[in-house]
């Protein structure tokens, strides 16, 4: 940076040459000690890559508000928008760079400028204690074998009784998901929620109320109205109305679908509770897992027979890698965090390159992240670096649910879309670079394969060799359309509570999730519950929860285009990959998929997908 600011004798090229080395830098080590912070074993290890995390944060922000170096960028894109030779990819570099400047406050007076400085990295210490609480937070309870009623027989068996008769259970994935799917126990079902949900709190409510006031102070001095405006500007949605907007239109075009399929819900439940009149969240895994049996024929418990990890792992590798032309070479010798972690070359099936390196941790232990997510570890510059990412998961080591399939399914393909995208010349445009509102629609197009009866069967089968049924596939394909209208008034929900906890001071958190919660979602609040405080996406994702569905409305379209009888098509995969997968984020990535579908992107397919009502076979 200090050369860049020196540079009276360098031309504008190698000024931006210069950047371009200074942010891969930055960035290395920002993804270093993003990663360890979460996963890393050793507690000393991983605050002190949230220390570090914090430094890089900081360089990152006296870079952004020099104004020195704000002028000789800005003086090398005038040069360079005046030479018909440049570089679009140049160009564009130096405009969003320019818009980073102005968005750091590097055109405001030095008070300003050292009171967002002090900002940042105080919303830097805040996210990291918000993520620390969530992840530290593994709450507990202890249960007579009985209360285990329900559950698989597998399930049982890896949990025996202690010394006083009883079986823990934690707040972990890996108990809370079957339990709250499987076991009879309705109030063991609830305790456990109930759990699940307070973590954090009540430390994290004090914690995020003022992340919340920290992040409204920073955008009013650089003059947005409140957060989500400053953070909405660099997406595709463009501003906070059109946030508010969209959450509105899910939640209006959810709502027929959604009355549809409550109502069967409420009508299973009052089989076993005449009197009930409603329903929430400790119950509704349970009696929509009864619907799918009861009414399609397709019991999760049989489902997951066919879902060894082992195999679901192999199977993923030999499914992506058909699909895009790649070999995944195992590195045994390869350095890693914890032994869990399997590591991976990824190579180009044509051209025998080796693209870049993956690591794959997708067990849960004590003080990991406690999520699923893809985490850069290094990005891809051209001829200078391959990209490694992880992939950071709580599954079982045993057998899986199909849901768990599912979502080892995306976000795998953030992990493709991280090496794939990694051969750009600016570290800018590296892997999963583009807006934040569309990067999770190749991941939610990848889960398609993961409900594919040929994709299946080439890897789910069970302890006796038998290959899961097509006609099973095509049950469970039918039984997944139900409840999809709920839960995308329940994204909704969440998504207003993104936006809204952003949008301006908030008295009480837990009343207005409360009041959130009764105006979008279509299950009733718990009473007792701090949903907010273990909601760890309002750091990461701050107001921009909507996200996740606006990126489905994108990977809707991008499927449509895709023959459903033949997966594995590669003309059309291979042109994907190459059209969007590949560019990175060296264009936005609406132009991006026009240039896949020949056509700008529509709300039509997910509209039509989300009022097709769930049918049984």
């Amino acid at each position: 940076m200090a050369a860049i600011k020196e540079s009276g004798g360098l031309a504008p090229a190698e000024i931006v040459d210069r950047w371009n080395d200074a942010e891969t830098a930055l960035s290395h080590a920002a993804s270093v000690a993003s990663l360890l912070g979460e996963v890393h074993p050793d507690e000393g290890v991983r605050t002190l890559a949230e220390e570090r995390g914090r430094q890089v944060s900081k360089l990152t922000t006296d870079f952004g508000q020099d104004a020195d170096l704000y002028a000789v960028l800005a003086e090398a894109e005038r040069a360079l928008l005046a030479d018909a030779r440049t570089d679009a990819a140049v160009l564009r570099l130096l405009r969003l760079t320019l818009r980073d400047f102005r968005r750091a406050g590097v055109d405001r007076d030095d008070a300003t400028r050292t009171r967002l400085r002090e900002l940042i990295e105080r919303e830097v210490k805040l996210g990291q204690d918000f993520s620390r609480s969530i992840r530290d937070d593994v709450r507990s309870l202890r249960l007579r074998p009985e209360q285990l009623a329900g559950l698989p027989a597998d399930f049982v068996q890896a949990r025996p009784p202690g010394d006083d008769g009883l079986v823990e259970l934690t707040t972990d994935y890996p108990d809370v998901i079957p339990f709250r799917t499987f076991a009879v126990d309705a109030a063991a079902r609830r305790e456990l929620t109930v759990a699940f949900l307070n973590r954090g709190w009540p430390d994290n409510d004090a914690v995020l109320r003022e992340l919340l006031a920290t992040r409204q102070e920073h955008a009013q001095l650089l003059g947005y109205p409140a957060w989500p405006d400053f953070d909405a500007e660099v997406k595709m949605v463009g501003t906070g109305a059109a946030i508010e907007e969209f959450i509105e239109r899910i939640a209006t075009a959810a709502k027929p679908s959604a009355d549809r399929d409550y109502a069967v819900l409420l009508e299973r439940l009052r089989q076993d509770r005449p009197e009930a009149d409603s329903l929430d969240a400790a119950d509704v895994p349970y009696y929509a897992e009864l619907v799918r049996r009861e009414n399609f024929d397709v019991d999760a418990q049989q489902v997951r027979r066919y879902f060894d990890f082992a195999r679901v792992r192999t199977g993923l590798l030999d499914v992506t890698g058909r699909l895009f032309g790649l070999r995944y070479v195992p590195v045994a010798d390869a350095p890693a965090w914890h032994p869990d972690v399997t590591v991976y070359d990824v190579v180009s099936e044509t051209a025998g390159e080796r693209l870049g390196r993956i690591y794959l941790d997708l067990h849960p232990r004590e003080g990991k992240f406690k999520h699923a997510a893809q985490f850069d570890l290094v990005s891809g510059i051209d001829g200078q670096f391959l990209p490694e990412g992880a992939l950071v998961c709580n599954f079982p080591r045993g057998l899986m649910e199909h849901s768990d399939v599912v979502t080892l399914f995306h976000e795998f393909g953030h992990l493709v879309h991280h090496v794939l995208g990694g051969r750009q010349r600016f570290a800018r445009f590296s892997g999963v670079a583009t807006e934040w509102d569309f990067v999770e629609a190749p991941s939610q197009m990848l889960e398609e394969w993961a409900w594919d009866a040929e994709v299946l069967r080439s890897f789910a089968i069970d302890e006796d060799g038998a290959r899961i049924p097509a006609e099973l596939v095509a049950r469970m394909r039918a039984a997944k359309e139900f409840g999809k209208g709920y839960q995308a008034r329940t994204q909704m929900f969440y998504a207003a509570v993104s936006y809204v906890l952003h949008s301006g001071p908030v008295e009480d958190l837990t009343a207005t999730v409360r009041e959130l919660q009764q105006r979008y979602d279509a299950f009733d609040y718990i009473e007792g519950t701090h949903f907010q405080t273990s909601f760890g996406h309002l750091e990461g994702y701050t107001s921009g929860y909507y996200t996740y569905m606006w990126s489905l409305v994108i990977a809707k379209d991008l499927f449509s285009a895709f023959d459903p009888a033949d997966l594995f098509d590669t003309a059309v995969s291979h042109r994907y990959r190459d059209a969007v997968l590949a560019a990175g984020g060296t264009a936005d990535a609406a132009d991006l998929v026009a240039d896949f579908l020949g056509r700008p992107y529509s709300f039509e397919a997910f509209a039509a997908w989300l009022a097709t009502a769930a049918t049984a076979g």
